[in-house]
């Protein structure tokens, strides 16, 4: 049986594939020590925790829901874009829950993207903006990012270029896997050019919560509606990533053409759910610092494994992540990673797998506990 031709240019997700080799070794006894993937160890708070498991025992919640959540959930979010970003949108109209940010990307290609549409997506970037436009039958046309202009976009190259087949523009700050926090000048400059130019801008805002005292949105910039949507989700923000629970958010048209995607591929997601995710939209402050001074002292240990791999990198970047430049003496971070793996049981992240200009980096991941950090480095000194 042969496969349809979408998938030619799609091969399996990097993590996918580096998993089954990780659970190898495992099964030999190697116990690898993964500091790769950003899936949070933490546990969600008590009080969402609890929501899910009351909601869960009523006997009336256990059926197919309504393709754009229930209102209750719907205005958690809306109330939750007020309070943090200063952000107004309509509940009913302007926001649209999604089983997860991810398949908001797919989504968001396969309603506006025709066959041969462009769409600008970043290098370093997320890899699922390059392999949805893709299967949507979109060609990607990198931007690239460099560390010596602060990974923003060079506005001015891109000016120079023939944008008349671009649909979409994909960006993602703060940025995924360079923790580059955004400036109120760089997401004026986006909008901008969406406008200028008549791109839908498509801001993917997963990490704006992780070592970050000052959130922010795209949709803040006054008269950002006209031209982006943003995606945003309750992973990382609040240790929900299992639960697969995100948001889109935008104009009221965005939103319906959307929808007559969307409503097409799922039934709606599982009251309880929604439920909980809006009790977690409601905690305050104190959530997010207690999270934080403990990504704090974690990003300590990975400083000093960097260190002790003699990689350099910028300690103000935010996320929960950590990006950095790999000595000279390796070719790329692929060929560092992988003698970490063999000789000390440790994965670490190559940044080649986000675009070329991730080649020289590495990406180190804040979700295990402190105790692994210093048994990683531990293992690295005695490699």
């Amino acid at each position: 049986m042969k496969t349809a031709k979408r998938l030619e240019s799609i091969h399996e997700y990097y993590f996918s594939q580096k998993l089954r080799e990780i659970e190898e070794l495992n099964k030999q006894g190697e116990k690898v020590i993964n500091l790769g993937i950003g899936s949070p160890d933490l546990a969600p708070h008590a009080e969402v925790i609890n929501a899910l498991q009351e909601e869960s025992r009523k006997s009336n919640v256990h059926g197919y829901q309504g393709y754009k959540g229930i209102p209750a959930f719907r205005e958690a979010i809306a109330n939750w874009y007020q309070r943090w970003y200063h952000v107004t949108l309509n509940p009913n109209t302007e926001v649209l829950p999604l089983i997860g940010s991810k398949e908001g990307i797919m989504h968001i290609c396969m309603t506006y993207l025709n066959e041969g549409d462009e769409a600008l997506i970043p290098n370093p970037g997320y890899p699922t903006y390059r392999s949805a436009v893709q299967l949507a039958g979109g060609k990607v046309r990198e931007y690239e990012l460099k560390e010596e202009a602060d990974w923003m976009p060079d506005f001015a190259a891109l000016e120079q270029q023939d944008l008349s087949n671009v649909k979409l523009m994909w960006v993602n700050y703060p940025q995924m896997p360079t923790g580059q926090l955004p400036t109120q000048e760089l997401f004026e400059q986006i909008v901008a050019f969406g406008k200028n130019h008549n791109i839908l801008i498509c801001h993917d805002n997963p990490y704006s919560f992780i070592l970050n005292d000052k959130p922010m949105s795209l949709l803040s910039v006054d008269g950002a509606k006209d031209v982006v949507i943003e995606l945003n989700s309750l992973s990382k923000s609040h240790n929900m990533a299992g639960w697969r629970i995100g948001m889109l958010c935008g104009a009221k048209e965005r939103i319906e053409e959307v929808l007559r995607f969307k409503s097409n591929m799922d039934s709606g997601m599982f009251l309880p759910l929604q439920v909980a995710a809006a009790t977690a939209l409601k905690l305050g402050k104190e959530w997010h610092d207690g999270l934080n001074a403990e990504y704090t002292e974690r990003r300590k240990k990975v400083f000093s494994l960097l260190d002790n791999l003699e990689c350099t990198y910028a300690k103000d970047q935010v996320g929960m992540f950590v990006w950095a430049r790999i000595p000279s003496t390796y070719k790329s971070g692929f060929e560092l990673s992988d003698k970490i793996l063999q000789q000390a049981k440790v994965f670490i992240t190559p940044g080649g797998i986000f675009g070329s200009a991730g080649d020289k980096y590495i990406r180190v991941s804040l979700c295990s506990p402190v105790a692994l950090f210093e048994e990683a480095i531990s293992r690295i000194l005695k490699s």
